[in-house]
This record gives structure tokens, C-alpha cells and sequence, in this order.
């Protein structure tokens, strides 16, 4: 049963999980998709223990969305549940009054989100230090253009799901996206920095 799951498309597991409260259908969704939205999500509070918190309350905002019968399929799982998590950490530091100003202490325990693939201690060393570079590097960006950045390449999400998301039109997410790159490049020119 678990299998016939794997196969299943995101809409048949929240019909499924809508018909029969399968915790194995949510289950798989959940896992699909934990990678993308937790790691989207630590790179917004740039603390652990406060995106499990924020990640946990976007699934679950998901179930009692979908058990309500308030779901509706127009388009993709994937963006919506993006939606969520993006709503989640903006109410979070509005809350907290923190933004911009919350920082890690331990950059390290993010790049098992990252997917980089080590070769050798020095190839190691030299991604680390350069993924720490990037993540401190859009730290300077505006939050709109560090947003886009990160639901792009960090969650891997089209410019039309990211327009969504983030409630612009599809150009203006380009724009955003052009407007943070150029920004990071001048950055590094500025500062002289060597990305390896």
C-alpha cells in the first residue's frame, strides 16, 4: 500500500488522504516536498529549531486545510504549500519584530540541505566556504530579491510559482531575480571576494 503511494500523483494523495485520513498518503507528501519547503524556510529565519517549528505548523495548516475540504486543485501541491510556509514566516517575524535581523551562529548544519556532493576534504572545504559566502552574501540583499533568489534556487520552483507565492507578476519575479543576481555580483566586486 505504502508503494501504490510513491506512484500516486499529489492530488490522488489528498483525496486519498481526504477519503480515508491515510497517514501514509500525507506522509508521502510530506516527504516529497519536506526538502523543498524546509530548506526555503531555514533560509528565511536562519535558525533550526525555529524553521522545524514554522515547517511542523505549515503541515499541519496543509492537513487541516485539505480535512476541512477547503483545498482546491488549481495547480500544483508544491507552490501552494509554498504559499503557506511563506504566509507562516512573515506572520513569525512580524510577530517577533525581527526582520533582517535574525542570524545563525552555525551556518554548517544547512548544507545537508544544500545537496552538495563532496568529492575530497579540499573539494569540501572549498564548497562550504563558498556556500557560506552565498548564504552571507544575500543577507545584503533587499528581502524582496533574496526571496526570489531562494524559492528559485533553493526550492527549485518556476518564475510563475514564485509569482504566485509571492503575489507579483511573473515579471516583476524575473526582475527580482535579475536585480538580486546583479546586485550579488557587485557585491563580490566590491568586496574583492573569490567564489570557487
Amino acid at each position: 500500500m505504502a508503494n501504490q503511494f510513491k506512484k500516486a500523483s499529489d492530488q490522488e494523495l489528498i483525496e486519498a488522504f481526504q477519503k480515508t485520513q491515510s497517514q501514509l498518503a500525507v506522509g508521502e507528501l510530506v516527504d516529497r516536498y519536506k526538502k523543498n519547503i524546509y530548506t526555503t524556510i531555514v533560509m528565511k529565519v536562519k535558525d533550526k529549531h525555529t524553521a522545524e517549528d514554522l515547517f511542523q505548523e505549515t503541515f499541519i495548516k496543509i492537513v487541516n486545510t485539505i480535512l476541512a475540504g477547503k483545498y482546491a486543485d488549481h495547480g500544483k501541491f508544491l507552490p501552494w504549500a509554498m504559499r503557506i510556509a511563506n504566509n507562516l514566516c512573515i506572520d513569525y517575524f512580524r510577530k517577533n519584530k525581527q526582520i533582517n535581523k535574525v542570524s545563525s551562529k552555525d551556518n554548517l548544519e544547512w548544507f545537508e540541505y544544500l545537496c552538495i556532493d563532496y568529492r575530497n576534504a579540499e573539494t569540501d572545504m572549498e564548497q562550504v566556504q563558498t556556500a557560506n559566502q552565498v548564504l552571507h552574501l544575500l543577507d545584503h540583499l533587499p528581502e524582496v530579491q533574496r526571496d526570489v533568489i531562494l524559492l528559485r534556487i533553493y526550492a527549485d520552483l518556476s518564475f510563475k510559482e514564485i509569482a504566485t507565492i509571492t503575489n507579483v507578476g511573473i515579471n516583476t519575479a524575473l526582475g527580482r531575480m535579475r536585480y538580486g543576481l546583479s546586485n550579488l555580483r557587485k557585491i563580490i566586486e566590491e568586496h574583492n571576494l573569490v567564489m570557487r
